[in-house]
Protein backbone atom coordinates (compact mmCIF):
# COMPACT_ATOMS: atom_id res chain seq x y z
CA UNK A 1 0.00 0.00 0.00
CA UNK A 2 2.33 2.95 -1.10
CA UNK A 3 1.32 6.25 -1.03
CA UNK A 4 0.89 6.02 -4.77
CA UNK A 5 -2.66 4.36 -4.25
CA UNK A 6 -3.28 5.78 -1.24
CA UNK A 7 -3.09 9.63 -1.90
CA UNK A 8 -5.47 11.48 -3.95
CA UNK A 9 -2.43 13.47 -5.67
CA UNK A 10 -1.39 10.30 -7.38
CA UNK A 11 -2.68 8.95 -10.76
CA UNK A 12 -2.87 5.24 -9.42
CA UNK A 13 -5.61 6.50 -6.56
CA UNK A 14 -7.79 4.28 -5.68
CA UNK A 15 -10.58 4.87 -2.54
CA UNK A 16 -8.29 3.00 0.17
CA UNK A 17 -9.07 4.15 3.09
CA UNK A 18 -11.39 1.48 4.48
CA UNK A 19 -8.36 -1.35 3.13
CA UNK A 20 -5.67 0.61 5.15
CA UNK A 21 -7.59 0.52 8.01
CA UNK A 22 -8.18 -3.24 7.86
CA UNK A 23 -4.31 -3.72 6.95
CA UNK A 24 -3.83 -1.85 10.12
CA UNK A 25 -6.05 -4.25 11.98
CA UNK A 26 -3.91 -7.29 10.79
CA UNK A 27 -1.03 -5.63 11.29
CA UNK A 28 -1.34 -5.35 14.86
CA UNK A 29 -2.30 -8.93 15.27
CA UNK A 30 0.67 -10.13 13.27
CA UNK A 31 3.07 -8.20 15.09
CA UNK A 32 1.85 -9.04 18.34
CA UNK A 33 1.99 -13.08 16.83
CA UNK A 34 5.84 -12.33 15.80
CA UNK A 35 5.01 -13.16 12.36
CA UNK A 36 6.98 -12.57 9.36
CA UNK A 37 5.32 -9.25 7.92
CA UNK A 38 6.59 -8.28 4.53
CA UNK A 39 5.82 -4.93 2.32
CA UNK A 40 6.19 -4.17 -1.26
CA UNK A 41 6.53 -1.13 -3.25
CA UNK A 42 7.36 -0.15 -6.63
CA UNK A 43 10.40 2.31 -7.39
CA UNK A 44 11.50 2.79 -11.38
CA UNK A 45 14.65 4.36 -12.04
CA UNK A 46 15.91 4.56 -15.25
CA UNK A 47 17.19 1.19 -15.83
CA UNK A 48 14.12 -0.42 -14.01
CA UNK A 49 12.08 1.93 -16.94
CA UNK A 50 13.87 -0.31 -19.40
CA UNK A 51 13.59 -3.64 -18.00
CA UNK A 52 9.13 -2.58 -17.16
CA UNK A 53 9.00 -1.13 -20.78
CA UNK A 54 5.87 -2.92 -21.46
CA UNK A 55 4.40 -2.82 -18.43
CA UNK A 56 4.61 1.11 -17.92
CA UNK A 57 3.41 1.07 -21.94
CA UNK A 58 0.26 -0.81 -20.79
CA UNK A 59 -0.20 1.40 -17.78
CA UNK A 60 1.63 4.99 -18.49
CA UNK A 61 0.72 6.41 -14.82
CA UNK A 62 3.39 3.89 -13.18
CA UNK A 63 5.80 6.78 -14.54
CA UNK A 64 4.67 8.63 -10.96
CA UNK A 65 6.57 5.78 -9.28
CA UNK A 66 9.75 7.07 -10.11
CA UNK A 67 12.42 6.36 -7.94
CA UNK A 68 13.06 8.94 -4.75
CA UNK A 69 8.98 9.90 -5.58
CA UNK A 70 6.92 10.11 -1.82
CA UNK A 71 4.45 8.00 -4.09
CA UNK A 72 6.85 5.04 -3.99
CA UNK A 73 6.58 5.32 0.30
CA UNK A 74 4.70 2.69 2.04
CA UNK A 75 1.24 5.03 3.18
CA UNK A 76 2.48 6.17 6.62
CA UNK A 77 -0.93 4.98 8.82
CA UNK A 78 1.00 1.60 8.18
CA UNK A 79 4.30 2.02 8.06
CA UNK A 80 7.01 -0.82 7.91
CA UNK A 81 8.51 -1.21 11.40
CA UNK A 82 12.52 -0.71 10.60
CA UNK A 83 12.80 -4.85 10.90
CA UNK A 84 10.04 -5.43 8.22
CA UNK A 85 11.54 -5.40 4.51
CA UNK A 86 10.21 -3.53 1.82
CA UNK A 87 11.22 -5.25 -1.50
CA UNK A 88 11.21 -3.08 -4.86
CA UNK A 89 8.96 -4.36 -7.40
CA UNK A 90 8.69 -3.70 -11.25
CA UNK A 91 5.71 -5.64 -12.17
CA UNK A 92 2.35 -6.91 -10.84
CA UNK A 93 3.45 -10.01 -8.32
CA UNK A 94 5.17 -9.47 -5.50
CA UNK A 95 7.25 -12.49 -6.26
CA UNK A 96 8.42 -12.07 -9.18
CA UNK A 97 12.53 -10.34 -9.47
CA UNK A 98 11.99 -10.06 -5.59
CA UNK A 99 13.33 -11.74 -3.31
CA UNK A 100 9.97 -12.83 -1.90
CA UNK A 101 10.29 -16.63 -1.89
CA UNK A 102 13.84 -16.77 0.53
CA UNK A 103 12.40 -14.37 2.89
CA UNK A 104 8.74 -16.83 3.17
CA UNK A 105 10.80 -20.23 3.36
CA UNK A 106 13.11 -18.13 6.13
CA UNK A 107 10.44 -17.46 7.87
CA UNK A 108 8.85 -21.15 7.56
CA UNK A 109 6.27 -19.55 6.53
CA UNK A 110 3.21 -22.20 4.79
CA UNK A 111 0.39 -19.55 4.10
CA UNK A 112 0.54 -15.67 3.13
CA UNK A 113 -2.12 -13.33 3.97
CA UNK A 114 -1.73 -10.71 0.78
CA UNK A 115 -3.32 -6.86 1.00
CA UNK A 116 -3.01 -4.01 -0.96
CA UNK A 117 -4.01 -2.97 -3.98
CA UNK A 118 -4.76 -3.01 -6.87
CA UNK A 119 -7.41 -6.13 -6.44
CA UNK A 120 -7.70 -7.02 -10.02
CA UNK A 121 -3.33 -6.18 -10.92
CA UNK A 122 -1.18 -6.92 -8.45
CA UNK A 123 -3.01 -8.70 -5.47
CA UNK A 124 -4.52 -11.08 -8.40
CA UNK A 125 -1.03 -11.51 -9.72
CA UNK A 126 0.79 -12.41 -6.38
CA UNK A 127 -2.11 -14.82 -5.31
CA UNK A 128 -1.62 -16.76 -8.50
CA UNK A 129 2.04 -16.86 -7.68
CA UNK A 130 1.39 -17.64 -4.04
CA UNK A 131 -0.13 -20.86 -4.66
CA UNK A 132 2.02 -21.77 -7.54
CA UNK A 133 4.65 -21.42 -4.79
CA UNK A 134 3.00 -24.00 -3.06
CA UNK A 135 2.24 -21.41 -0.61
CA UNK A 136 -1.90 -21.29 1.51
CA UNK A 137 -3.32 -18.33 -0.28
CA UNK A 138 -5.75 -16.10 2.46
CA UNK A 139 -7.07 -12.63 1.24
CA UNK A 140 -9.05 -10.75 3.93
CA UNK A 141 -11.48 -9.01 1.39
CA UNK A 142 -11.93 -5.45 3.31
CA UNK A 143 -7.85 -5.06 2.90
CA UNK A 144 -7.88 -4.87 -0.57
CA UNK A 145 -9.44 -2.37 -3.38
CA UNK A 146 -8.96 -1.86 -6.74
CA UNK A 147 -10.42 1.65 -8.76
CA UNK A 148 -12.89 -0.14 -10.91
CA UNK A 149 -15.22 -2.12 -8.54
CA UNK A 150 -16.35 -4.57 -11.19
CA UNK A 151 -12.52 -5.44 -11.44
CA UNK A 152 -12.52 -6.12 -7.67
CA UNK A 153 -14.82 -8.26 -7.55
CA UNK A 154 -14.28 -10.13 -10.72
CA UNK A 155 -10.43 -10.78 -9.53
CA UNK A 156 -11.74 -12.04 -5.71
CA UNK A 157 -14.23 -14.35 -7.22
CA UNK A 158 -11.76 -15.59 -9.60
CA UNK A 159 -9.04 -16.00 -6.34
CA UNK A 160 -11.23 -17.80 -4.27
CA UNK A 161 -12.50 -20.11 -7.28
CA UNK A 162 -9.14 -21.10 -7.85
CA UNK A 163 -6.31 -20.31 -5.56
CA UNK A 164 -7.24 -19.49 -2.40
CA UNK A 165 -9.33 -18.26 -0.13
CA UNK A 166 -11.25 -14.71 0.28
CA UNK A 167 -12.76 -14.35 3.75
CA UNK A 168 -13.66 -11.49 5.94
CA UNK A 169 -11.68 -9.56 8.14
CA UNK A 170 -13.11 -10.62 10.61
CA UNK A 171 -12.37 -14.47 9.81
CA UNK A 172 -9.07 -13.21 8.81
CA UNK A 173 -8.24 -11.55 12.56
CA UNK A 174 -9.56 -14.71 14.16
CA UNK A 175 -7.50 -16.94 12.15
CA UNK A 176 -4.17 -15.00 12.14
CA UNK A 177 -4.83 -14.84 16.26
CA UNK A 178 -5.19 -18.94 16.27
CA UNK A 179 -1.51 -19.18 14.54
CA UNK A 180 1.44 -20.18 16.62
CA UNK A 181 3.73 -17.41 17.30
CA UNK A 182 6.43 -16.87 15.27
CA UNK A 183 9.28 -19.21 15.94
CA UNK A 184 12.73 -18.73 18.34
CA UNK A 185 14.48 -18.36 15.38
CA UNK A 186 12.73 -15.39 13.67
CA UNK A 187 12.65 -13.68 18.05
CA UNK A 188 16.49 -14.44 17.65
CA UNK A 189 16.71 -12.17 14.27
CA UNK A 190 14.87 -9.67 15.59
Amino acid sequence: MSVGFTSPGSPLHCELDDAVAAIGQLLEVARAKGLAVVYTTVSYGEGEQAVAKAFIAKVPALLSLAEGSPFTEIDPRIAPLPHEPVLNKLFASAFFGTSLQSLLAAHDCDSVLVTGASTSGCVRATAVDVLQNGYRLVIPREAVGDRNSAAHEQALYDVDAKYGDVISLEESLSWLAGLPAGSKREAVAR
